[in-house]
């Protein structure tokens, strides 16, 4: 789908050919003299068109202008939030086979930040899944124009709006494939993939790289499924090597059946998106690809499967993480935790500014919020702030719920350093408490996507959720960090001019984590 910005007011809009013509209507719209204004004038004076978000009026080849139709859509106050509920109204009804071409216009000013949120809603209403259909009928709709009156000024929105449309796409392309398209070995493909973009990086390690780091966590979950692990790194590399990276892990856990502790029959086919955490961090990936913003990004993504076969890990089964703490696993079918864990060890070798962990965690999460915010856990103040201001900038909401060390008892054990599950009672507050035993002193937050992730009945699907909200929170840091390592070889070269070069480089080469050759999947 291609999208243009054309300077055009709303009289010239009404000159153009196209297929369907939606203009936008505010509660604060003036009309003007041309015959289109008038016509929106009348409707509204009549009570044919409220302004308020969402409300449509249809036309089938009005006088007022060339389109075969015409819907007069209202945007409430303007804001972005009732701009992108009233684009997806619109193009909802106005798709068909026949709509090709599409015309956008505000009936008014509008705010630039409206344009991103105008492509993200004709992308989400005309969005089609079809890699696993055998008489694919994809997207229809090739063309859409966005008119304002000084498109320039709006062209930095036009492209964070297209990036993120093709972040999330992607996201939504692997969450919704079944379990058997998209394996462990598969995800780790697509990841590879991303490496055609110059800034990016990828290496893929399989089973014995993983034992050799120690991840007895991560290999525990795995151990009950034929298809063998992966754990996937990406890098992007905007920025100087010596800026401390924000790195984001996510949940692949690309089928979950709860192992030992098997989930109920029904909706399990839904198991499939319990890789959507591991889908947002390629989705931000193939946006930073596209802005080449100057920041570096690690990207982290254990993935396997959960299954119940006679190898799986039992219930009472104690591991040890890469960390070196022991875990009592209670409930198998809490395995989220136990791939992230040791994720979280091993970020901490790039020295982050940050460390986001994005994962479907727990059914707790979605009774206490429902599929409107993701559920956000940071015990630092200033990441959660960013991480909540993100999420609101970009449409894609977040809340933070609390991490007091007394929603940690539960996970006392007897027989391990710590248990995987907690009971019921803040089952996703204890989620985050286990996992915040792994990350130290790093900056961190988590994500439980789990409302929001995807939708089920009539509408099931990947939401593509929360590639928004990560893109605008990595855009939108302040300026660069450099790691303290170099940092500090810096000031030592500063201090003593004599220090041999040689010696210079060994120290600074402390501070670089081995990276493998790009793209390279590891033997088994």
């Amino acid at each position: 789908m291609n999208f243009e910005l054309k300077s055009l007011d709303l009289a010239a809009c009404a000159a153009e050919k196209c297929d369907a013509l939606i203009v936008l209507v505010s509660e604060a719209f003036a009309p003007g003299k041309d015959a289109l204004s008038q016509l929106i004038a009348q409707a509204r004076s009549s009570g044919d068109l409220e302004p308020k978000p969402g409300k449509l009026l249809q036309m089938y080849r009005p006088a007022a202008a060339t389109a075969t139709r015409v819907l007069l859509v209202g945007v409430g106050d303007g804001s972005v939030r009732h701009v992108r509920q009233a684009v997806a109204t619109g193009v909802a009804a106005a798709k068909a086979k026949a709509v090709h071409k599409i015309l956008i216009s505000f009936a008014g000013a509008a705010a630039q930040k409206s344009v991103r949120a105008v492509v993200q809603a004709v992308a989400e209403a005309t969005y089609v899944y079809t890699t696993t259909k055998s008489k694919p009928e994809g997207r229809v709709l090739a063309n859409v124009w966005l008119c304002a009156p000084d498109a320039a000024a709006a062209k930095a929105e036009l492209a964070l709006g297209m990036a993120t449309v093709a972040g999330v796409e992607l996201a939504k392309e692997w969450a919704n494939r079944p379990g058997n398209h998209a394996t462990p070995t598969m995800l780790g493909t697509a990841a590879k993939a991303l490496a055609r973009f110059p800034k990016i990086q990828c290496e893929v390690l399989g089973p014995k790289e993983v034992a050799a780091l120690g991840m007895g966590s991560f290999m525990s979950v795995a151990q009950g499924s034929k298809e063998p692990l992966r754990f996937i790194v990406l890098h992007y590399t905007g920025a100087a090597k010596t800026v401390a990276p924000t790195v984001l892990v996510g949940k692949g856990i690309t089928f979950d059946t709860g192992g030992i502790s098997i989930k109920p029959s029904a909706e399990m086919d839904e198991m499939k998106f319990d890789m959507c955490g591991a889908a947002s961090v390629l989705g931000v990936f193939r946006a930073l690809g596209d802005l080449k913003p100057a920041i570096n990004v690690v990207g982290l993504i254990p993935a396997c499967e959960n299954m119940p076969d006679g190898g799986a890990v039992k219930p009472g089964d104690v591991v040890t993480s890469m960390s070196g703490q022991t875990i009592e696993n209670l409930n198998t079918d809490a395995e989220g935790r136990l791939v992230l864990c040791d994720a979280l060890t091993y970020a901490a070798r790039f020295k982050p500014r940050a460390v986001i962990d994005i994962a479907t965690l727990t059914g707790a999460c979605v009774v206490a919020l429902g599929g409107v915010r993701s559920g956000m856990f940071s015990a630092d103040d200033s990441l959660a702030a960013a991480l909540h201001a993100a999420g609101e900038s970009s449409l894609d909401p977040c809340w933070r719920l609390p991490l007091d060390d007394e929603y940690g008892e539960g996970l006392k054990s007897n027989f391990a350093d710590m248990a995987n599950v907690a009971g019921r009672a803040g089952g996703a507050i204890t989620a985050a408490k286990f996992l915040q035993k792994f990350t130290a002193k790093m900056p961190w937050a988590h994500l439980d996507i789990a409302g929001t992730a995807w939708k089920s009945g009539a509408a099931k699907g990947a939401t593509g959720r929360p590639v928004a909200l990560l893109l605008d929170y990595v855009l939108n840091q302040p300026p660069a960090q450099i790691l303290p390592a170099q940092a500090a070889t810096k000031s030592v070269a500063k201090r003593k001019a004599t220090v041999p070069a040689v010696a210079a480089r060994k120290v600074a080469a402390t501070a670089k984590t081995p990276r493998k050759t790009p793209g390279k999947v590891s033997a088994k």
